[in-house]
């Protein structure tokens, strides 16, 4: 923390991240604490341009806020937590979970067109491997191309003719506020289970931080964090990171938490899907991701690994 006592929260600069930040600056500053909101740069704004699937790393939109955090430049980070990989760096925790906003993917078309309604052969684009596999799965006549690029800018490639529909966050549109102002359909988990953690915001800090307790206080929901760590849970003992085609959608009822689980091939031939319930996140995860691996999964995920390292 600052001399001046003052919470410094780092983030990335798109007006995406920027508005999240606020949103959590606002709730810690309703507990008396003062906030600075600092941008940080990251490797996915460093290389805007190149396919998503392309670069190998896991942490390609938090290395450089993590190495913020360990070098003392700010007290906490910001994420949407669908881009925190499993496996945090040495010292550095989730200090708190967000309630958790509309998990479902959106497709955006000037029509409206949800999945079954686009043409043949639409050209569909996104930067994501889990919603190439689900669109082809399903559809297996529609033309999937890369995209990158901030929300609007997305949605102006879209209607300069680069695609006929995108795939975006739901959640992303909500904070926002373009859900009146973008036609779109909202894709139901039926149709395409979302990321592990979409919907939810995380706040990263040090383990020792004199404030984690705060941090936590002001941001952390209970529920959806229980619904976070079974599907992290998941995607950890996958080893997937985050770049790979899994998706998984977890609901707390009461003392249970039940949970969906996906791996897909790239090319959306092969699907693996279970569901488990328990009270345990940790438990309920991994047991639904060792299921998933007995199908077949981890050839599916050996195959990518393997074309990443060639």
């Amino acid at each position: 923390m600052s001399p001046a006592g003052t919470l410094v929260l780092g983030t990335r600069g798109s007006r995406l991240a920027l508005t999240q930040s606020e949103t959590c600056a606002e709730k810690l500053r309703a507990r008396g604490l003062r906030v600075e909101v600092r941008v940080v740069r990251t490797t996915s704004d460093h290389r805007p341009e190149t396919p998503l699937s392309v670069i190998d790393r896991r942490d390609v939109f938090t290395r450089q806020l993590d190495e913020a955090l360990l070098a003392g430049e700010i007290d906490l980070a910001v994420h949407s937590l669908k881009d925190v990989p499993t496996e945090l760096p040495d010292g550095i925790v989730l200090a708190a979970i967000s309630g958790r906003h509309d998990p479902s993917d959106a497709l955006i078309s000037e029509a409206g067109w949800d999945v079954d309604g686009l043409p043949g052969g639409s050209t569909v684009a996104t930067g994501s491997l889990r919603r190439r596999a689900q669109l082809l799965h399903r559809r297996p006549d529609l033309n999937i191309v890369e995209i990158r690029g901030n929300v609007e800018t997305r949605v102006r490639k879209m209607r300069d003719g680069d695609a006929d529909a995108i795939v975006l966050a739901r959640a992303g549109l909500e904070r926002l506020g373009l859900t009146a102002q973008v036609p779109h359909a909202v894709l139901s988990p039926n149709v395409m289970l979302p990321a592990v953690g979409q919907g939810f915001l995380v706040a990263a800090a040090l383990v020792d931080h004199p404030l984690r307790e705060d941090i936590r206080g002001a941001l952390n929901d209970e529920a959806g964090e229980r619904s976070a760590l079974t599907e992290r849970a998941m995607l950890r003992t996958l080893e997937g990171g985050c770049r790979v085609p899994v998706g998984a959608l977890a609901l707390v009822r009461r003392e249970e938490v039940r949970l969906r689980g996906l791996v897909a091939s790239p090319d959306g031939a092969l699907m693996y899907e279970g569901e488990a319930a328990g009270r345990e996140p940790d438990e309920v995860g991994g047991r639904l991701a060792r299921e998933l691996l007995d199908q077949g999964a981890g050839i599916v995920l050996g195959e990518i690994r393997e074309v990443r390292s060639s």
